[in-house]
């Protein structure tokens, strides 16, 4: 709710708190995630003070602050901005801010922490939130002095949303926050230890160049680092100009357009044929802000093994970490497409290779069956692409119905598609689309989760009834732990150990105790008829959409096969 307070309310007088405040305010925070406590007591009543300066949403779990703050993070462009107390409301932003870390997600979480004379004792609701959060933190402060304060939320904001973006952890004693400070403070910082490169050196990229021009094979692999850059028209002006097939990783998918007919759609462990393919056969390789992870190579040993790989990421730790670079080039995304967009085009001799690129999509295209009646996850999720026109903010859990979403939603601007990569985790889907409408309040948000991953966060539905966010909730709903249940039928022979879901909360009476609307779709025509008035009315909704619990998600790398070797490319 917008912080509020009437003048008799108001205080003289400044503490570290009312510093921090002063801080975000300097930031142009306007949207605030948190959860309040003992720890952070002082916060909230500066932010009370405030009067209005933020926008404060109040989940229901600390875990629904972090992933919703992750999700407006991802739309807007922006760091999120989170609030949690000490000891377990700290700890509960643990996993949000791993998974932020993973998928290079821009976030500033504040914590309360008790009192300095008091730490390390054991005190109530104390817990080692530096010692935790140091392995999963692009950096974190303790502040232990109040003049520091102003200057460290500086730099805090700086280093997350700088270089390749990451969380950063402020973590405040009580006592620092509610002590009296008149003096102006000093807001400045140098870091010298931190000066990332940004742009590209220019002999790597005269050497890419003159690669470019030799290659009979070359794709483009678009990564995350291009939408982090905001560098999709720079990859669609590069593309263009060369006739360059693309292929893109899970958290990639919309730097390039993927209904354009270069695009060979997504790679890796549930890509296209015709994206893994191009990887495996290619004689240049060159890859925009994409980690070579497990989940996009395979076994390494079959991942483009014919290809001079050129590698452009602003992060040199992940160039040569995974897979071999011939041409390293350490630069943000969108400075390295300037430069060789500022080269002059010439055109390309690979005619053939394009057109295998084409006959591979059009020889083994995306598949399903398809039932009379029964609905199918992928054939659902083509219905959403169609009746949004595939201009809504999609976001999701983890598992087969990511995958579906990732394959069937095809998705053509960039900042449109949020899930977890990295980190996989459960429960992300549902209050990352409440930070994605937060940040977008004009688009259709639709929340696409299986029914495992939803009742880790159904909580939040607390804040579609007190905000009424139009926030659409698709439970793909096949009663199970559908990826688990899948890996289960074909590397563990059928035995379904603890993944099929047979009870069931009645979501549509759930969703009704919020006073959300409900409703419980179970055939084509059921969809057909509801589907679209929801997706265009500005109202929020839950649909328990009912698919065949046994749909697997084709084609599939299995665990140590190489890139080319796909099951389930054919029905």
């Amino acid at each position: 709710m917008k912080a509020q307070a009437s003048a008799e309310q108001k205080t003289a007088v400044k503490t570290g708190a009312d510093l921090l405040v002063e801080a975000l305010i300097g930031q142009s925070v306007d949207t605030l995630f948190g959860y309040p406590g003992g720890a952070v007591l002082p916060i909230y009543d500066a932010i009370y003070r405030a009067e209005g300066s933020f926008d404060h949403v109040l989940p229901r779990h600390e875990q629904g602050a972090i992933h919703a703050a992750e999700g407006y993070a991802r739309v807007s462009g922006r760091a999120g901005v989170v609030i949690g107390t000490s000891g377990p409301g700290a700890t509960n932003l643990v996993t949000g801010i791993a998974d932020a870390m993973m998928d290079s997600i821009p976030l500033v979480i504040f914590t309360g922490q008790v009192a300095k004379g008091v730490i390390g004792t054991d005190a109530f609701q104390e817990s080692d939130i530096m010692g935790i959060t140091t392995p999963i933190t692009k950096h974190n402060y303790q502040v232990q002095n109040i003049e520091d304060l102003p200057r460290i939320v500086n730099e805090a904001f700086h280093i997350a949303t700088t270089g390749r973006p990451g969380p950063v952890v402020v973590d405040i004693p009580k006592d620092i926050s509610s002590t009296v400070f008149e003096k102006d403070l000093n807001k400045d910082f140098h870091l010298p230890g931190y000066q990332p490169t940004t742009k590209p050196n220019p002999m790597q990229i005269n050497k890419l160049h003159e690669a470019l021009l030799a290659a009979e094979k070359p794709v483009v692999l678009a990564g995350s680092g291009v939408i982090h850059a905001k560098a999709s028209e720079e990859l669609r002006t590069f593309v263009r100009n060369y006739e360059l097939p693309v292929t893109s990783t899970l958290l990639g998918l919309g730097s390039y357009p993927g209904s354009d007919r270069l695009s060979l759609g997504m790679a890796g462990m549930h890509g296209t044929y015709a994206a893994n393919m191009a990887l495996y056969e290619c004689d240049l390789l060159i890859n925009f802000g994409s980690r070579f992870d497990d989940r996009l190579t395979g076994n390494l040993k079959h991942f483009a093994p014919h290809a001079k790989v050129a590698h452009i990421d602003i992060d040199p730790a992940e160039i040569g970490k995974n897979v071999e670079t011939h041409i390293p080039i350490v630069s943000d995304a969108k400075a390295a497409l300037t430069s060789l967009n500022e080269k002059a085009v010439q055109n390309l001799d690979h005619h053939n290779w394009m057109m295998k690129a084409e006959k591979n999509k059009q020889d083994f295209p995306l598949w399903h069956d398809q039932p009379d009646a029964d609905i199918v996850p992928q054939w659902l999720l083509q219905k959403v692409y169609e009746y949004t026109k595939g201009e809504a903010v999609v976001t999701t859990d983890v598992g087969q119905h990511q995958m579906w979403a990732a394959q069937y939603y095809q998705f053509d601007q960039p900042n449109r598609w949020v899930t977890s990569g990295g980190l996989g985790t459960m429960g992300y889907g549902f209050p990352a689309a409440i930070g994605a409408q937060l940040a977008d309040r004009k688009s259709t948000c639709v929340a696409v989760v299986g029914d495992g991953g939803f009742q880790m966060t159904l909580q939040e539905l607390s804040v579609l009834q007190e905000r009424r966010l139009p926030v659409k909730v698709l439970i793909v709903n096949n009663q199970a732990l559908g990826m688990v249940r899948q890996w289960q039928e074909k590397f563990y022979s059928g035995r379904y150990s603890e993944s099929i879901m047979d009870v069931q909360p009645d979501f549509v009476k759930l969703a009704e105790s919020y006073q959300v609307p409900g409703y419980k779709i179970e055939t084509q025509g059921q969809l057909e008829d509801v589907l679209p008035e929801i997706l265009s009315n500005d109202q929020p909704a839950l649909i328990d959409c009912r698919v065949l619990q046994k749909e697997n998600v084709y084609p599939m790398i299995a665990p140590g096969k190489g890139i080319h070797e796909m099951i389930g490319v054919k029905r």
